[in-house]
């Protein structure tokens, strides 16, 4: 069994003159609601992640706070009162006798996102942790932020999407603007942050930058090299489309140049992180080949530039990797280095056999030629000398070609349960596990065909997925957004 990791051992992370100050939100009640039976969207692994962090003793370095659960009018700054009043009135209950059947079509519920128990308290407690960590680094009384209770990248102003139901980051950003006359997204969850980039599409006040996998219906089907804002904010969109199977080195060779220019030549007061663990090797859906560290070395690099910080969560569903790798990167946010086996905790069973903070990479192939980095580096670059603060320098534009795309002969990228609508109580016993009593979790493309007969929702959308969007936020003199829903973008 693992040894208990006392506080003594926790050490300054490679030779940090101090620690720094870090706020930490956490309600354990956030932990206990659950979507519905089959689905891999676990709530749960925030417990477990917390119940790691308190363990390895990284409660005594931070202010660990309890969040307020945002409040109506605070959701209503980017979501409809329509939408948020059909949130909290729908039930499983009340979903199946047809009454709000409706809601299929205008607020996008389904499979992926079906209505539970709590919905609307579960959502206001995320967005609540990502709101109030906002404002303590506005105020200064933090360096860095952390809502591993939020993350959830792709709902929309008026409905839901890809297990999402309301969008924290956004409001997190929105309370960020009060005070920060420019906010830097940056997203690594393996799927493209559409939700964030929609609503800041118009505007230069917010830069979004997503590192994803792009291609063949992989969910949500956005993201282009090309797709780069409109408007005032053209260029203020980024986006890096990444192929099957990036390992650690593959990625920081894209990761840190492009971040390296983003932050030199935008220069933002703030930064806010979404570290969706789905990019992590062996995830139950994604298809990246992270390591824990290899994931954690953003945080590392975005640390580094000094700047105020918040740090959500996001997709993640082999839960134990989840919160492995999210207690490791607190422990980043921190400055301290941790030791490798585990302490002892209420859910230590299900980190075996190894019992071991690590999620290595697995022998899976790389996609990622390094012909098509080269060029996708490039392609960003130029598109990144438009900004105001980007050197002046004359340069050859740089083609974007077939290497950027997808390969054709790919399988699926995304196959998994069919949801059901049952059984949406609270706390489940089968939510502590990453499903392997719930059917074969593992993705077919890691570990061979899987016995699932239900097709992916999240990997092939109910909706056809398009580059064109539905709504465009622009941002007033006091950061809140205002959509033109009838107003067509091209992007």
């Amino acid at each position: 069994m693992a040894n208990r990791a006392s506080q003594s051992e926790l050490t300054l992370a490679h030779g940090t003159a101090r620690k720094t100050k870090v706020a930490y939100y956490f309600d354990p009640n956030i932990a206990t609601f659950h979507y519905a039976s089959n689905h891999p969207m676990k709530p749960f692994r925030i417990r477990m992640t917390d119940a790691l962090v308190k363990n390895y003793g990284l409660y005594k370095k931070m202010n660990v706070f309890r969040p307020t659960a945002a409040t109506f009018d605070q959701m209503t700054e980017f979501h409809t009162d329509d939408y948020l009043n059909f949130l909290k009135r729908v039930s499983p209950e009340i979903y199946s006798t047809g009454v709000e059947r409706l809601a299929d079509r205008k607020f996008n519920f389904g499979d992926d996102c079906p209505p539970f128990d709590g919905i609307y308290d579960f959502s206001s407690l995320s967005a609540g942790g990502s709101i109030q960590g906002a404002e303590r680094l506005a105020s200064g009384e933090c360096e860095i932020a952390v809502n591993w209770g939020g993350g959830l990248h792709h709902a929309k102003k008026t409905e839901a999407s890809g297990f999402c139901y309301v969008n924290d980051i956004v409001l997190g950003i929105l309370e960020l603007l009060k005070s920060y006359e420019r906010v830097l997204y940056v997203d690594v969850d393996v799927h493209h942050g559409d939700g964030v980039e929609e609503a800041f599409y118009t505007t230069d006040r917010v830069m979004t930058v997503s590192f994803h996998l792009f291609g063949h219906g992989f969910f949500p089907g956005t993201g282009h090299v090309l797709d780069v804002g409109v408007g005032k904010g053209k260029y203020y969109a980024v986006n890096v489309p990444l192929q099957y199977g990036i390992d650690d080195d593959t990625y920081h060779q894209v990761f840190r140049p492009i971040m390296k220019r983003v932050m030199e030549w935008y220069r933002p007061s703030a930064v806010v992180l979404q570290l969706g663990a789905d990019s992590l090797a062996g995830d139950r859906l994604g298809m990246f080949n992270l390591s824990m560290r290899g994931h954690g070395k953003c945080v590392e690099y975005m640390k580094s530039f000094g700047v105020p910080m918040l740090m959500v969560g996001g997709g993640g569903y082999t839960i134990r990797n989840v919160a492995r790798t999210w207690t490791y990167e607190t422990a980043r946010a921190v400055g301290v280095d941790l030791p490798m086996h585990l302490p002892y905790n209420e859910f230590l069973e299900y980190y075996g056999p190894e019992y071991l903070l690590d999620v290595p990479m697995s022998n899976i192939p790389n996609h990622n030629t390094q012909d098509h980095l080269e060029k996708l580096v490039a392609a960003i670059t130029e598109h990144l000398r438009n900004l105001p603060f980007a050197p002046s320098v004359q340069t050859q534009e740089v083609p974007i070609d077939e290497p950027v795309e997808a390969d054709e002969d790919l399988e699926d990228p995304d196959e998994r349960l069919p949801q059901s609508y049952r059984d949406g109580h609270i706390q489940r016993d089968d939510e502590y596990s990453d499903s392997e009593d719930e059917g074969d979790r593992r993705d077919e493309h890691n570990y061979g065909p899987s016995s699932s007969n239900g097709a992916a929702s999240r990997g092939r959308s109910s909706r056809p997925a398009t580059s064109g969007r539905s709504s465009r936020a622009a941002l007033g003199t006091n950061g809140a957004a205002h959509v033109d829903a009838d107003d067509p973008m091209e992007g």
